[in-house]
This record gives structure tokens, C-alpha cells and sequence, in this order.
């Protein structure tokens, strides 16, 4: 089905006016959403806690009776806030509160800087991180990831195309807006590099922490694209400004792969847990359901890995 949101929700979210920062304690499925936001509700009031996998959880998360998530929540339809703006919902939200649910624990959404995500997790200061993290051979050497959607970089443009971008080789002697620590940053860095190579001129990189920011630069003109992921650049396209903002350049995404759950090296436990609460999820139809309803099931996985493997 077609995602919806709140139209003052998304207005809010292009100006900036959006912003919250700490620990979100959710609300339960059947709280803090807006009307028109997907019924997502009773799926996940139908999620039960399998005992079996909530015995596997590390003492110290199954005592807390608490999962925290951190995630840079402005990244709909994955995460982003109702038009309260405090409560965090998404398609990701959705996910692992009903993972939550099977292992038997609420889910805390504390929201920081993309950047700041893996230090926190290292740091154990969150417990797991989501956040349309892609799982990355980089980052697997710092932590592990529960892999659970497909996607890929997509570049977004004013509507109209006025800069004619049509591809990666159009970003040549070009301004890029990216977000601060994501493989679209590095993705534009090389790709940078091939056009000063070709002689065509780098690519400028503006990398920011807010998405707010790069479609504030994007509509003004102080930059020809934004490189994001799929779901991202698709739905906000579809609904800033009624769809009169932007558009997404045709095209199989770059650098396609998974979307990964971050979780620290040192609490190997959590991450089997979290997979096969996930995997349970995905056999049960859950995870189709919830995908649908925020309309991005072309990302669906049928198998939830460690890793890759």
C-alpha cells in the first residue's frame, strides 16, 4: 500500500522544525501514531515474546527489560517523527519494536548524529543501533550487523532536473549534498576522484548531519543533488511540497546492500538473539506486513544474516 504521512508532519521535516534529541521511550503500538500514518498498530499488538530466544539475551539487557536503539531519526519512511514531533515512527521503528516484542523488551529510540552511531555502540551507551546503517566490510571490523533490508544510493534532484543529472558521471564538476559518515559520503568522495581523473572536474561534497539541511541546499540551488538511499530519497521526493520538490534520477541504485542492525562485538549473545527474533519475524509474516504497509517491500530479505553470511 502507499505510504501516507501527515502533510505537516513532512513540512515540518523539510524546514527543520523537527528536532528532539535523547532518549525516546515509544509509546505502544497503539499510541502516538497520527491517523493517517500506516495502521501498523495491530500487527505489532499481534507480535508474542518467544521465551526460548528471550532466554538467549545477555543478563545485563534481559535485567534492563529495556533495548536501546540508537538511530539519526529524520530518515523516513525508516525513522523519522509523527507530527507530535516526538515520537518516533518508521518502517524501522516498526521493526524492532516487534522484535522487541518477541524478545520480551521495550524499545528506547535515543536519536544522535549518524556519525556518532558505532562510538555510541562501542561506547555501550545504546545496546543496538538502526538506522539505514549499510553493513559494510569497513564497519564490520568495528561492529557486527544483523542484516534485514536490501537498498541502495539513489540520487535526488530539484524537480524538473534542471541540472541534467541522468547518472554518477553527471555529478562531475558538480555540487553533492550527502549526510556526515554514510556510504553516500564515500561513494561521492570516489566518485570525485574518477572525475578528476577523467578531467572533468571533482565533485564538490557538502556533508552535513541533517537531511533537512541537504534539501534546503538542494532547493535553493547550492547544490545540484542529494545522494541517499532508495527508500529515503523515493518517499521524500513523493510528499515535500505534494511531490513538487524533487525527483529521483531513473536508475538501479549504486552500490546495492543490506541495511544492517549494529550491535557491539562484545555482546555476541544480543546479535544471535536479535537475528533470530528477526528471522522468526520474517517466517511469520510479520516483517512482510510491516514492510508493505510503509511500502517498501522491494527491500524485503528472505533470510536474516550475521554479517552477510
Amino acid at each position: 500500500m502507499p505510504v501516507l504521512i501527515r502533510r505537516t508532519a513532512v513540512t515540518a521535516l523539510v524546514l527543520g522544525a523537527l528536532v528532539a534529541c535523547g532518549a525516546q521511550t515509544d509509546s505502544p503500538p497503539d499510541q502516538g501514531q497520527a491517523d493517517d500514518l500506516p495502521a501498523t498498530a495491530q500487527i505489532l499488538q499481534a507480535v508474542t515474546k518467544d521465551d526460548a530466544l528471550a532466554a538467549r539475551l545477555p543478563a545485563a539487557v534481559a535485567q534492563a527489560g529495556t533495548l536501546k536503539v540508537g538511530s539519526n531519526i529524520q530518515n523516513p519512511p525508516n525513522n523519522f517523527y509523527a507530527a507530535d514531533g516526538t515520537t518516533p515512527v518508521g518502517s524501522e521503528v516498526d521493526l524492532i519494536k516487534a522484535v522487541g516484542a518477541k524478545l520480551g523488551l521495550r524499545v528506547e529510540h535515543q536519536d544522535m548524529a549518524f556519525s556518532s552511531l558505532i562510538t555510541s555502540l562501542q561506547a555501550g551507551r545504546i545496546d543496538v543501533t538502526m538506522a539505514a546503517m549499510n553493513d559494510t566490510a569497513e564497519r564490520q571490523r568495528q561492529i557486527d550487523f544483523v542484516d534485514y533490508f536490501t537498498s541502495g544510493i539513489t540520487i535526488m534532484v530539484q524537480k524538473g532536473n534542471p541540472s541534467g543529472v541522468k547518472g554518477p558521471d553527471d555529478l562531475c564538476g558538480k555540487a553533492v549534498a550527502v549526510n556526515l559518515g554514510t556510504s553516500q559520503e564515500a561513494f561521492a568522495k570516489e566518485q570525485s576522484g574518477k572525475c578528476a581523473q577523467a578531467g572533468r572536474g571533482e565533485v564538490t561534497v557538502t556533508s552535513t548531519d541533517s537531511d533537512t539541511q541537504n534539501q534546503n541546499q538542494l532547493r535553493t540551488g547550492r547544490v545540484a543533488a542529494i545522494l541517499n538511499d532508495l527508500p529515503t530519497a523515493v518517499y521524500v521526493a513523493k510528499t515535500a511540497g505534494g511531490g513538487e520538490f524533487f525527483e529521483v534520477v531513473p536508475g538501479t541504485p549504486i552500490n546495492g546492500g543490506p541495511y544492517g542492525i549494529g550491535v557491539n562485538k562484545n555482546t555476541p549473545e544480543l546479535a544471535a538473539a536479535v537475528q533470530q527474533a528477526l528471522q522468526a519475524l520474517v517466517d511469520d509474516g510479520t516483517y512482510g506486513k510491516i514492510l508493505d504497509a510503509w511500502g517498501v517491500s522491494q527491500g524485503a530479505v528472505a533470510k536474516v544474516t550475521l554479517n552477510g553470511r
